[in-house]
Parts: C-alpha cells; structure tokens; sequence
C-alpha cells in the first residue's frame, strides 16, 4: 500500500463521507462520523455527504420499504445533528449513475490481490467466500469512486475504514501511472477527536454497535433523555476513582470509554477532562456525563422524529443534492473516458 503521497494542491479543498442506511444510528455514529462531518462543513474544505445506499445491499438484501425508511432516517440523523444542506451537499448515492459508472472503470484498476487482502471482506464473508455477493468483494473500488468522482482530497474515516481509503489512494495513483496523468488526487485519511472509536457501554473492548443483542449496550439517536440517562447510570464500570492522568486509564476499557465519550461531547481533550474529574467516582461522574449527552442528543432525536413525520421534505432535500453532487462528478466522469480513450 501507498505511504506518504501528498494531495496535490491543484484540487480544490473538497471533503467527500458517507454512511450506511443500514438502520439504527448510535452514539458511536454521532462522534465518529457524522458530529465531524458537521464541523467541517464550517471550515476551508468543500463539503460532500452522502447515505450509501448501493454499499447497504452489498452484504444484505432489505426490504424495499425498509432500506426507503432507513435512508430517509439516515437523513434526518444527518440534518437533526446540524448538517446544513445549505453548507455541505448531501444526497443518496444511488441517484447519481456516476458512482457506479466509475466504480466499473475501477474494478478495472485495481488488482484481486488487493481486494482479498482487504480485513472487512475476510470478515463479512467469513469461509463461505463462494457465497459471498459479487458486490462484497468489490465493493471498496465502489468506495474509491465515490470519493475520487468528486476529486476530494480528504476523508473523516475511522480506524476500521483506514484500509479502504489506502486501496482509494492506491487505485488513484496506479489510474495516474498508467495513463500517465495527474488527474485523481491522492486522497488524505482525517482522523480526530477523542471518541473515534466509541465502545460498548457493557463491554468496553467491543465497538458500540446497533447489532448487539442487548439495546443497554448502546445509546441510539432516536433515546428520549430518559433513555439515555438511564444507560449510562446502568453503563458497565469498575470499582476505582477516575484518575487524573491519562495513564491512569491504561487495562481500564470501560473508565476509558466514558471519559471518551464525555470528552467527544464536550469538545475537550481527554487530558482536559481528566484534569476536571480525576479523583471523582463513578457515582459522580455518571450523572455529569448523564447531563451532557442528555443536552447533546435529546435535542437530536426530538428533531429526527420530526423530520420522519415529513418524508416528503427529506426527499426534496436528496434530490436537490443530487444535482449539486452530480454538477461535480458528471465532469469528472467524462474526463475520466477521455482519459480512457471512450468515445463520448
């Protein structure tokens, strides 16, 4: 995998992310994607959003009526969480063909070595890779394009979707080499903020996931206050005061968490908070974080169960962004085939 390869400073600033409609948005969604996406629409980049929806029929079939639901709660998580579609372009993937027009020029591009090595394949299709969809196993030349069909030069990904974006950078610095251009940028990974990475609240080694059995185990974005304060009162701890050092957190998976995510929701480093809190026990600390995340996501929910009320304006909402977005791609594509040598 590429190291080290600067963006070239010919592109335009221009962040491109984008989420599952895979249904169920958690805390972990808030902090390490979408609150990220929402302060950068207020800095020096052009930003693009997107509700992945070609991605969420790659490893399940939904029900037409529930992947509608789910991309249109995705919206409005988006929206509900300060999004502004004035600010960032934000629409569903499936309604601009040139990410799927490009991702054929891709999987033309990239290599069947680089996508069995990929961790999320090995993992989703487990041993029955002959049973596996097609769209599974190509699906990070899908990715790539939907990020290089706007030239963007950065992405907020997490940890688990590092490797992707190396494949993206790999992809566009081999379409570079062989047709001897320098028309795709060398996308930059954006990593940040304390609470990337936010873990079970009954299990502090395993990831927040809509997908656990127990609902304890997480915060949605569609808690009432009450919901919320209860799971973190009931969030799993240890018997130890909180310290006042970060080192002090070292084997302590759950104290690690929650200082995470109160510090995620603050706006504070890890270190600040500790500085604050370090000496406090759980007793007192669960309760400031109660507080916190009750005036940080309530708010939230009350304005998704809204906007679910009103499916007709998430709509026209898409549908304007999809034609900012496809304004941006529909020339990147067709230089794409120029470059190819199609004729157009």
């Amino acid at each position: 995998m590429s190291e080290g390869v600067q963006t070239s400073p010919a592109f335009t600033p221009r962040i491109f992310s984008g989420i599952q409609p895979s249904g169920g948005l958690t805390l972990g969604n808030y902090l390490g994607a979408i609150k990220r996406f929402v302060e950068k629409q207020d800095e020096d980049y052009e930003t693009i959003y997107c509700i992945v929806d070609l991605h969420a029929i790659t490893a399940t079939l939904f029900e037409p009526d529930v992947l509608r639901r789910q991309t249109r709660e995705l919206t409005a998580g988006y929206i509900a969480s300060g999004l502004d579609p004035a600010k960032s372009i934000l629409f569903n993937q499936s309604q601009v063909a040139e990410h799927a027009q490009l991702a054929w020029i891709f999987n033309c591009i990239a290599r069947m070595g680089w996508m069995q090595r990929m961790t999320q394949w090995k993992d989703k299709a487990g041993k029955n890779t002959q049973n596996a969809s097609l769209g599974l196993f190509a699906y990070p030349a899908l990715m790539a394009a939907d990020i290089l069909v706007y030239h963007a030069t950065h992405v907020p990904v997490g940890e688990d979707q590092k490797q992707h974006l190396e494949l993206t950078r790999d992809i566009a610095i081999k379409f570079n080499h062989d047709y001897g251009v320098d028309f795709f940028p060398v996308t930059e990974p954006v990593i940040e903020g304390a609470a990337t990475r936010v873990m079970s609240l009954r299990d502090g080694s395993k990831k927040m996931s809509k997908s656990d059995p127990s609902d304890a185990s997480r915060i949605n974005l569609t808690d009432d206050a009450d919901a919320i304060a209860q799971k973190i009162r009931k969030a799993k701890t240890d018997p130890d005061a909180l310290p006042s050092e970060v080192e002090g957190l070292e084997g302590r998976p759950e104290a690690r968490n929650l200082v995470n995510i109160y510090a995620g929701l603050a706006d504070q480093s890890v270190e600040a908070v500790l500085r604050d809190v370090g000496g406090k026990p759980f007793s007192e600390f669960k309760p400031m974080l109660s507080d916190l995340a009750v005036a940080k996501l309530s708010p939230i929910s009350t304005e998704m169960a809204r906007l679910m009320q009103e499916p007709d304006e998430i709509d026209a909402i898409l549908s304007k962004g999809s034609d900012r977005a496809r304004a941006i791609a529909a020339p990147i594509l067709k230089k794409t085939y120029d470059i190819v040598g199609m004729v157009s």
